[in-house]
């Protein structure tokens, strides 16, 4: 028995499934997760000492790599200053303004500790600025576990088969509207239905949650001219697409500016973190300057600060990274397809594969891909050392680190597995 088995024996004791957030517990796919002991450039090393191309990048902060030298470097200057000290720091008006500077929609920032955290807080402030209660989301778009967003969920929620999770208010439920993601007459009708009564219309620019699924042209065009014309907010969930699409995310990348967004992952550098930001005159509304509350002992985190704009700056002095990813992503995608049956999604860096002959735009046509071709797939991949996400439904993100190199080895193991089946 190597050693992440008996880690794995030692943590179901210990942890609900033996795991901290349930897609890494490998239930979709079988077997037993792997410990991960390190991480440098593009590979992880586990506990038994097996290296591993990874494709997960901490499920996206990872935009430099693991252990990049500017980011480490700027961690440990701070943390040797002191971790947290429940007061304000310069690092985070810096990060605050390096954000704003890099996302021209953004006016104002309030950083919190994690997505979900940096959802909630949105949501609220949209219903206090517009006086309305209710918010449409999208089938398969995952904000967060707050209970308004755990309706028809994507993320571990949809992998697990539990997107309405149990301890969910019926009351709370109530005021979440579904759409269809890249179904804009879905929202119109939801509009026209519940008149007046809409607060906001939260979306990922990208779908990423329910395996990575674009939108369509005109798609996000549309959100924002129908909340415009229903007097309801646009908010953009750029926790994954967020600096990772472009220098100014998903706003920068499709030239559609939204009125609020929430981040996280890129903007912690691999520290745990969240923020919401967006026009000046509803962020006004948030306590101290308004009456909004919101607060958090460590929000602000200075490791977490020095940490994401480390990474910011790298982004913003080195343009070409972009275009990078893009090449090698684009590579791998044309790769991919050398296997039948297959419709390979992707959108700059973010891509993932499903086992389908159709078409994949929504959840339901995402739902039709063969999750057993998929968990043979995945362990195929990872007996020769590359490591997918664990779950049909969650994104693959390459790095900076990545190298064409990089890619022909993992298009090698594809063919390998191809050949076996």
């Amino acid at each position: 028995m190597g050693k992440s088995e008996e880690l794995f024996e030692l943590a179901v004791t210990r942890m609900p499934g033996g795991v901290n957030s349930p897609v890494r517990s490998f239930r979709a796919v079988g077997g037993v997760p792997r410990f991960i002991r390190s991480g440098k450039g593009c590979r992880l090393t586990d506990e038994d000492g097996a290296e591993y191309l990874d494709y997960i990048g901490s499920w996206g902060p990872m935009i430099l790599g693991h252990a990049h030298p500017a980011v480490l470097q700027a961690v440990m200057e701070t943390a040797a200053r002191g971790l947290s000290f429940g007061a304000a720091t310069a690092l985070e008006v810096e990060l605050a303004g390096q954000m704003i500077r890099m996302v021209r929609p953004l006016e104002m920032v309030r950083m919190v500790n994690s997505g979900t955290e940096a959802v909630m807080s949105v949501l609220r402030l949209a219903r206090a600025y517009t006086g309305r209660d209710r918010i449409i989301k999208f089938e398969g778009c995952y904000h967060g576990h707050c209970d308004s967003m755990l309706v028809k969920a994507g993320s571990g929620a949809l992998t697990a088969g539990v997107p309405d999770s149990p301890g969910v208010p019926a009351a709370v439920a109530a005021d979440t509207l579904n759409a269809r993601y890249n179904d804009s007459q879905s929202v119109e009708d939801l509009l026209n239905q519940y008149s007046g009564q809409v607060a906001a219309v939260i979306v990922e620019p990208v779908a990423a949650n329910m395996g990575v699924v674009p939108p369509e042209p005109g798609f996000l065009q549309s959100l924002r001219d129908l909340c415009d014309r229903h007097g309801c907010l646009l908010i953009f969930d750029e926790v994954i697409t967020g600096f990772r699409l472009a220098p100014g995310g998903a706003m920068d990348y499709f030239g559609i500016e939204a009125d609020l967004a929430v981040y996280g992952k890129i903007i912690g550098g691999g520290m745990p973190v969240g923020a919401y930001g967006g026009r000046q005159d509803i962020m006004k509304m948030v306590a101290p300057s308004g009456g909004v509350y919101q607060a958090g002992t460590l929000s602000g985190n200075p490791v977490a600060m020095a940490a994401g704009l480390a990474v910011l700056q790298q982004l913003e002095k080195n343009p070409g990274i972009y275009g990078h990813l893009e090449g090698l992503a684009t590579r791998l995608e044309q790769g991919l397809y050398s296997l039948p049956a297959t419709r390979v999604n992707r959108c700059g860096s973010l891509l993932n594969l499903f086992f389908t002959d159709r078409p994949v735009r929504d959840l339901d046509s995402a739902r039709t891909s063969d999750l057993s071709r998929f968990s043979s797939f995945f362990a195929g991949m990872l007996k020769r050392g590359i490591l997918f996400a664990p779950a049909q439904f969650e994104a693959w993100f390459l790095s900076q680190a990545h190298t064409e190199k990089d890619i022909l080895e993992t298009l090698a193991a594809v063919a390998a597995w191809k050949e076996e089946q």
